[in-house]
């Protein structure tokens, strides 16, 4: 049988992979990496770049061009046949993983080049990767006795399978649930979600129409919905995914992996010799300890709580005296919210939505990239895909391709919820020449209905970019070296800048000036309504820094404090609502069953990241607000500091040599419209 994920391609050949290709595969290439480095390992020295480094490289390279669609299929296109295979595989590639990390030859090997008199003679992002290694061999157990290094790669292994489990029952709690309805029973729905309510129904073979706890349906429920009850039942569905109570309350239940994972997170960071995985997390971020974390995040509470007090103020006397509620409970807050928003700024999210069908966003998108970085981003007809929905691009200059990217922007069944950029192909240089780097950009929007394009709302709008600034930093890399190309290599904590830094183009009247047009007129977004979009913007801004501000807290002191006498999960959540949320959960809330970010994905004790990075994007387009933000200078200076760089340079250094000084706070709060 020939196995395609064996084979080198351009790009993945998606239409020829099948789920039993994938552990024959993965095996194959374990066993033939592991062959080749001890065969490199036995070679005389002295070590140098080309004999040690490239080669591993390449081969790291070979397996994560047979992973990455692996990894992504599952993601989009989730069976039971895939799932298997591809669970199969992760204990496969963890054990190969901790088998390198913990190679005392291979780490003899790096330092003896580090050492070397030739080490100097290299580029700063060779050099740069191979201090990246050292610290990885270290931070994967190289120096621990033998029964230490079993212990690990016994925890790695099993926190690979947990993950993926906990990621698994989210989906699986989230395709579950649904309820079949009646249009009557929508009334407040605008049409746009009602026929997308509609089209669920129909794909199913019923009548009316049908609602899931994907977002681009749960979203308008809980928005628009003049049904309480309605609205109470799919938010309590939705907030008790993956727990013990709820629908399918012990079904899908994350309890005691969450539970485990932090059990073996903490075991893995003392092994370490760190004193709690907080602390093991920061090794690889820009942050320099956890006190500085506490105290940035603490730091920012302080300044926006008053103000998200006002606001949950406000709502609560709205809700009483225009609607006579006296006791807002969660599921009415966005109801409540959407009404207040809509009187004091005459603006509802439906106005925006026929003012950004998903091409007019697109091509608005593309042309805000070329204008600031030069590039031309044209669409690709002909590729081998994997649903009907995705849609594939080639950003080139000057008449040269420099990138692709596939697009799959819309919400079906067996697609894992959220936004996300992953790496197809990383940029690096080969003996066969320049390998161009490829991105997945993956959202979850309402579909097109019928012959009506998808017209996406302003979260949308903001959520696309956002993902295609991390494409970016992914695909206009110039670096050579896979280890520090792309987002490779970049403190975890400086991620997000670019993804962050892009959502500023939204809101600016040029750009939207192209970004918007109506589906049926091309008319650009009216004055009017564009001067309440601007003003609307920082609505409740206040409390939606608290909400963000309280998941970072909770995970960072999740992971800072399991394990000390009393720390349970619900406790620790519990305590930290009670010093900084503003807006009351209720007992049944149990929103850390469905945490991906933390359980399941990077984000573990780094998820103040988000905040975090939001502080150096704000700063960073203040220098466009100050020289102009289609300026071309400063947008060459933004590419080559820091989207070129990627992680060859520290991170702090990249953006001082960008900003010409430190990161200040006080752009955000005034960006968030946050009184100083």
């Amino acid at each position: 049988m020939t196995n395609p994920l064996l084979e080198k391609n351009l790009l993945p050949p998606f239409s020829a992979i099948r789920a039993e290709h994938v552990e024959p595969a993965i095996r194959t290439l374990i066993e033939r990496h592991k062959a080749a480095l001890d065969g490199l390992l036995a070679q005389p020295g002295p070590r140098r770049w080309d004999s040690l480094v490239a080669p591993i490289e390449a081969m790291d390279d070979e397996l994560a061009q047979a992973w990455s669609p692996v990894g992504h299929l599952n993601g989009v296109l989730n069976s039971e046949a895939l799932r298997s295979a591809y669970n199969a595989c992760l204990p496969l590639l963890s054990e190969y993983r901790t088998w390198v990390g913990q190679n005392a030859a291979l780490y003899a090997a790096y330092r003896e080049l580090a050492e070397s008199p030739g080490f100097a003679d290299l580029s700063q992002p060779q050099q740069q990767s191979v201090r990246y290694a050292l610290r990885d061999f270290e931070l994967a157990g190289v120096a621990l006795p033998e029964a230490g290094k079993k212990r690990f790669g016994e925890i790695q292994q099993r926190l690979s399978e947990l993950s993926s489990r906990f990621s698994d029952n989210v989906l699986d709690a989230t395709n579950a649930w649904s309820k079949h309805v009646t249009a009557e029973q929508l009334q407040g729905l605008p049409a746009s979600a009602l026929d997308s309510a509609a089209q669920a129904a129909r794909q199913r073979d019923l009548d009316g129409c049908l609602l899931t706890l994907d977002f681009p349906s749960v979203y308008p429920v809980l928005t628009y919905c003049d049904d309480r009850e309605l609205r109470r039942e799919v938010y309590l569905a939705n907030v008790t995914r993956a727990s013990e109570i709820g629908p399918h309350g012990g079904q899908f239940d994350n309890s005691t992996l969450m539970a485990e994972i932090l059990d073996l997170r903490q075991e893995l960071a003392r092994l370490l010799g760190f004193a709690h995985y907080a602390e093991c997390s920061l090794a690889t971020k820009m942050a320099d300890s956890p006190e500085r974390v506490i105290e940035f995040l603490t730091e920012l509470a302080e300044r926006s709580r008053p103000q998200a007090q006002a606001e949950w103020r406000d709502l609560c006397a709205f809700a009483e005296s225009e609607h006579r509620l006296a006791q807002l409970e969660p599921w009415d807050v966005a109801y409540y919210s959407e009404k207040l928003r809509q009187r004091t700024f005459s603006i509802a999210q439906e106005e925006l939505r026929p003012y950004l069908p998903v091409d007019r966003v697109l091509g608005g998108l593309f042309e805000v990239v070329q204008r600031l970085y030069g590039v031309t981003v044209s669409e690709v007809s002909e590729f081998d895909s994997y649903h009907p929905d995705v849609r594939l691009f080639e950003i080139s200059q000057a008449g040269k391709t420099l990138a692709r990217f596939y697009l799959d922007l819309y919400a079906r069944s067996h697609k894992r919820g959220g936004a996300w950029m992953d790496d197809c192909r990383v940029r690096r240089l080969t003996p066969e020449g320049l390998q161009l780097p490829a991105a997945y950009l993956v959202c979850n929007f309402t579909a097109p209905v019928g012959d009506q394009p998808s017209l996406l709302t302003e979260n949308e709008l903001v959520t696309l970019f956002h993902e295609f600034g991390h494409g970016l930093h992914h695909m206009l890399t110039a670096q050579h070296v896979a280890a520090v190309s792309g987002i490779n290599g970049v403190a975890w904590d400086a991620v997000e800048l670019p993804s962050q830094f892009l959502e500023n183009w939204c809101y600016q009247p040029e750009a939207l000036a192209f970004i918007s047009g109506h589906v049926d007129t091309g008319e650009p977004l009216p004055q009017a309504l564009l001067d309440k979009m601007l003003a609307a913007r920082n609505f409740q801004s206040g409390m939606q820094m608290m909400r963000q501000l309280e998941f970072a807290l909770f995970d960072f002191q999740l992971h800072q404090q399991w394990g000390e006498p009393g720390v349970t999960v619900q406790g620790l959540l519990d305590d930290v609502r009670a010093r900084v949320a503003v807006v009351p959960a209720v007992p049944e809330n149990r929103f850390q069953h469905a945490f991906s970010h933390i359980f399941a994905g990077g984000y573990a004790a780094g998820y103040y990241s988000y905040k975090w990075a939001e502080v150096l994007s704000a700063d960073a387009f203040a220098r466009f607000e100050e020289e102009g933000i289609f300026n071309p200078h400063t947008g060459s200076d933004f590419r080559r500091h820091i989207l070129e760089a990627g992680g060859s340079q520290d991170a702090m250094a990249l953006f001082v040599a960008f900003r010409g000084r430190e990161p200040d706070v006080e752009p955000l709060l005034r960006h968030s419209g946050i009184a100083a």
